[in-house]
């Protein structure tokens, strides 16, 4: 008797593209998604149960092409698979969990952000999605940052400019602030009572504080900082 499993017969991820093959016309949208990755990868430093994918393929069915967000965020699923990492987001590698988040940062040119993969990702069954206007010109007619909740099928969206999502922990807003040297409006997460959680820079500038006013201290106590080991 031949026992047949038909997930055999699936691609695997090697054997796949690892996107669309389409390149963005605007660095903010690798950069706003890799600075969340970065900032969760952080405070969830000792969590293995997370995989935020930037420009990743996520392939729901092997005859169709991937949905190929500019960031999306999975739970449940291994944080690292392998060294060399994911190719892309095949579901059927994933014990077919679906991301709890998409987002997708509205570029130049519109690539139906607010319609085609609207339903995509509601098809999907993405529970929050994201669209973020980096640029003023673009915000004449658009909220700069819409986040939704998949309800009954359709998205709605939810309220207020720090929209807590409840499912992961962390509400999504955004404020100015200082990435890679840069001054500008940044996407960020945030804790359920407002606390802004840090990126890498502002730890690291903290420390250095503490640092300098440790060796302030001791100087005024007449100690070389330096000849401390």
């Amino acid at each position: 008797m031949i026992n047949y499993n038909p997930l055999h017969c699936l691609p695997s991820s090697a054997e796949l593209p690892d996107s669309d093959d389409t390149p963005v016309d605007n660095e903010l949208q690798n950069l706003i998604p890799n600075l969340l990755n970065t900032i969760l990868a952080l405070a969830w430093a000792d969590r293995t149960d997370w995989f935020l994918g930037v420009d990743m393929g996520i392939y729901y069915a092997p005859s169709q092409p991937p949905l190929v967000p500019d960031g999306f965020l999975s739970l449940g699923v291994e944080r690292f698979v392998g060294e060399d990492g994911r190719l892309s987001y095949v579901l059927w590698e994933e014990d077919g969990i679906v991301p709890i988040f998409a987002l997708e940062v509205v570029s130049k040119t519109y690539g139906g952000e607010y319609e085609q993969k609207k339903l995509d990702y509601a098809k999907l069954g993405i529970l929050y999605y994201a669209i973020y206007v980096p640029t003023r010109r673009n915000r004449r007619k658009r909220q700069p940052l819409e986040v939704y909740r998949l309800e009954n099928g359709e998205y709605v969206l939810q309220s207020g400019d720090r929209v807590w999502m409840p499912e992961i922990g962390l509400a999504l807003g955004r404020e100015r602030g200082i990435h890679l040297g840069r001054e500008r409006e940044w996407l960020y997460w945030y804790t359920q009572d407002g606390q802004r959680l840090p990126t890498p820079e502002e730890l690291a500038q903290q420390e250095k504080q503490r640092a300098d006013r440790l060796a302030e201290r001791l100087r005024t106590l007449g100690v070389d900082p330096s000849e401390i080991e």
